[in-house]
């Protein structure tokens, strides 16, 4: 026991070091305060569109959370999710991480709209997606935090980023981990941002293959409890229904919580990506038995990891744009 705690300290350290050096590799030029003179109605007009959006629709909350992870793994924290297909621009929205998949534009539309009578051409899009992420959180029930602001918005997207560079749910560990280290994210920050699976659905055609013995050795998939994947089959044959969609924490959906490191110990993580947390490192496994314990604990890391994944390769001062309307570039 002693030595898993002397494990967590360390990897909460190198959580944490990291944050300082993201925020000086900008300059300094994220702060929440950003707005606070351009246009200091601005994180208000979000949190009230985001509320009214989320109560109209539970699963909506997870949707723009998921949002703002996609797009900045894609060449960081610049709204490049949200342009469509133009002549110059082959939308992100088509990867397969996105399509079919990908969904609340249409809430960060609302909200562009909103701001842009309120402040014109003043609040990016990638500011937006970075607050309605947090505003998703915190209605949810999960914790809150400051979100450092100041991003400008992409004029180009990147198909191949998109279906290269998101984590998938059939990723192997180590090729998890490697996305995330790529970005400068590292073991604590994959397991607490894969926390956020404890809202939100998941598609049947995400996690088939641990339902049907197709992992190539044509033996079950003991990491997932057999009485779980029996009731998912019922929902998820083996051909058809790639579209059904399954609560990725079956326990408590829509709640913010560590329900998800709970149900990854009792061998019920809907995704492999969510069971390999347990199964394939140690320093990941004591980090999913401590956040199950320790809700408090899991918030403060998640708040931390998430401003730490939205300081990623920020547009600011004279790069990109300040999009009028988040589905195309300005020149459009």
């Amino acid at each position: 026991m002693a030595l898993s705690k002397i494990i967590l300290m360390v990897l909460s350290l190198l959580a944490l070091s990291p944050l300082c050096f993201s925020q000086k590799s900008n300059g300094g030029d994220l702060y929440p305060q950003f707005y606070d003179h351009s246009c200091p109605r601005a994180q208000k007009i979000v949190k009230s569109i985001v509320a009214k959006a989320v109560a109209k629709e539970l699963r909506m909350a997870a949707s723009l959370l998921r949002l703002h992870f996609h797009d900045c793994f894609v060449k960081g924290c610049d709204a490049s999710l949200l342009l469509d297909s133009s002549g110059t621009i082959i939308s992100e929205k088509r990867s397969n991480p996105n399509r079919n998949s990908a969904r609340g534009f249409e809430v960060i539309d609302e909200i562009k709209s909103a701001l842009e009578k309120e402040c014109p051409h003043t609040v990016s899009c990638a500011d937006i997606l970075a607050l309605a992420a947090r505003d998703s959180t915190v209605l949810a029930g999960g914790p809150s935090w400051e979100v450092p602001l100041g991003r400008r918005d992409a004029r180009g997207a990147s198909l191949s980023g998109s279906n290269n560079n998101i984590p998938a749910p059939n990723n192997t560990f180590q090729t998890i981990l490697t996305k995330f280290k790529l970005k400068g994210l590292n073991v604590v920050d994959l397991v607490a941002l894969s926390g956020s699976h404890t809202i939100g659905n998941a598609r049947c055609t995400s996690f088939r293959q641990r339902l049907y013995n197709q992992s190539g050795n044509g033996q079950p998939d003991y990491s997932l409890d057999q009485s779980y994947a029996a009731q998912l089959r019922t929902r998820c044959p083996r051909s058809g229904g790639d579209q059904n969609l399954f609560f990725l924490d079956f326990v408590s959906p829509t709640k913010f919580n560590n329900h998800y490191y709970k149900n990854i110990l009792d061998s019920k993580g809907l995704l492999n990506s969510d069971q390999v947390l347990l199964t394939k490192s140690e320093a990941s496994m004591e980090l999913v038995k401590e956040y199950a314990e320790n809700n408090q604990l899991f918030f403060e890391q998640f708040a931390i990891s998430m401003v730490k994944m939205g300081n990623l390769s920020p547009l600011t001062r004279s790069k990109g744009e300040i999009r009028k309307n988040c589905r195309r570039v300005n020149s459009d």
